[in-house]
């Protein structure tokens, strides 16, 4: 049983199986990150997490964390060490298999936490890791120059992971092609709260402090977990096919966001008409100061908003829970298959609610006269949505905007009858799984075998600069 986090520091267990002794096992080191060719050093090689439980202590006033974790991991290769990502904290302990491993730490900023267990592990075997860890979590800056990681707010803290700030709070596996379940128990001061991920499984009080435990049961990549600590109103309820809403709200931004959270259910079924059945057991928010991030975050279950959120974010954020989070990118080069498909989630949300019609959005984009949010006339031309240059611009407007241009152009070729059947058919294919833009195009050849895409490929996904005009008998009605 996990030890309280009231009382001792974090812990990461990931419980094994163990080969009997190295004499069994090929001496071999799992490679110091996943390969991905954004962030190489994101992510470890040679095991796949299958659960983490995290038992988290908080304390605002000093913005110490301490707790304790699990792990249980699957060997994909005999392993004499393994890699878990931890940027700064204090480790003062590993153990597998319950006993204690020899660990040191690597990378920049030593974010590199290498455990070598006393025995092997054998390829195709479970295990299980302990690492004791404790201190003031960091601020990660991204490449763009945003903030993630463990955000300190008024009365709390914010945990936010893309693309790789989760390695501020917790050692893992954090690369978004290494999905698992989580249990999450935070201990905080009598009168805060803290929210995460998942399902409330119980909230009790021991020793003065309230300790929260939440539960995510369907797979979850660590860029879209976090934690929530402060002062919150919550509200419960549920949609019209009974599936919970948990909704937490900094007390400044009630007022102001009651509407657009009271559509929460409206939403969530409209995108079940859309785009197939919800893939997760609950829904909500959670919304914080307005200064306590810079950006929305489609956080599994339940998205981040710093202030209240207007409905097309909420919508944006909504369909990310399909899009991104059960159908996450194998790597970050594949972006735009979060954010394009957001996107033009909310194009369809206003061409079926009195707005524009995204082939209104998309003329309007192409003509340089719709550029309401994140860049001027020009930027969705800078680079293709499918290669981003490099780290800094996974962001950007091309992965966004020309992103959902890209699934416009989709519509255009195969009618909105064929066009609806991939967007229901990609979520439910690649279900609580990982996909790639190879395996996007490939399917959509598949479902619409008659049509030649290879112009949209490599014009709109792949072309640079502004392609030729879409001709007129090739647009939706």
């Amino acid at each position: 049983m996990p030890r309280s986090a009231a009382l001792f520091p974090v812990a990461v267990l990931l419980v094994c199986a163990l080969a009997a002794g190295d004499a069994g096992a090929r001496r071999s080191a799992g490679a110091t990150g996943a390969g991905d060719p954004y962030f190489p050093a994101a992510g470890n090689g040679g095991y796949d997490v299958l659960h983490y439980r995290l038992t988290l202590g908080y304390e605002p006033g000093v913005r110490r964390l301490v707790g304790e974790a699990e792990i249980e991991a699957r060997a994909e290769q005999d392993l004499s060490a393994f890699s878990l990502d931890l940027q700064g904290m204090r480790v003062g302990s590993v153990e597998v298999a319950g006993r204690a491993a020899r660990f040191h730490r690597e990378g920049g900023g030593g974010h590199e936490l290498v455990v070598r267990p006393r025995a092997a592990v054998r390829k195709g075997a479970g295990f299980t890791v302990v690492v004791r860890y404790s201190g003031l979590p960091e601020v990660v800056r991204d490449p763009d120059g945003s903030e993630e990681g463990w955000l300190v707010t008024e009365d709390g803290a914010l945990a936010l992971g893309e693309p790789v700030g989760a390695r501020a709070w917790f050692p893992g596996n954090h690369h978004p092609g290494d999905k698992a379940a989580y249990d999450i128990t935070v201990a905080v001061p009598a009168g805060l709260q803290a929210v995460s991920n998942g399902e409330l499984r119980g909230r009790t009080r021991e020793g003065g402090r309230d300790v929260f435990r939440w539960h995510v049961g369907e797979p979850m990549a660590s860029y879209v977990a976090t934690v929530a600590v402060g002062k919150f109103a919550v509200r419960r309820s549920r949609t019209g096919d009974g599936l919970p809403v948990y909704v937490a709200v900094d007390p400044g931004q009630i007022a102001a966001s009651a509407e657009v959270l009271g559509r929460i259910p409206e939403v969530v079924a409209w995108g079940e008409r859309t785009f197939g059945p919800y893939p997760f057991s609950s829904a909500g928010a959670i919304v914080v100061g307005e200064g306590d991030a810079e950006y929305a975050l489609e956080t599994q279950n339940r998205p981040v908003f710093p202030g209240a959120p207007g409905l097309e974010l909420l919508v944006h954020e909504v369909a990310h829970q399909w899009f991104g989070n059960s159908v996450t990118p194998e790597s970050w080069r594949d972006m735009w298959l979060n954010e394009g498909f957001a996107t033009y989630a909310e194009w369809l949300w206003a061409e079926e609610h009195g707005g524009d019609s995204a082939q209104e959005v998309f003329d309007l984009l192409y003509a340089g006269d719709y550029f309401e949010k994140k860049a001027d006339g020009d930027a969705v031309w800078a680079f293709p949505p499918g290669r981003p240059p490099n780290a800094a611009r996974i962001s950007g407007s091309p992965v966004y905007e020309r992103g959902a241009m890209v699934l416009h152009r989709i519509r255009e070729e195969t009618g909105d009858e064929v066009f609806r059947g991939i967007l229901r058919g990609w979520a439910a294919v690649h279900r609580h799984g990982n996909a790639d833009t190879d395996d996007f195009t490939a399917y959509v050849e598949r479902k619409a075998p008659g049509v030649d895409f290879s112009r949209i490929w490599a014009d709109w996904l792949y072309g640079e600069g502004r392609p030729a005009a879409v001709p007129a008998e090739k647009e939706t009605p």
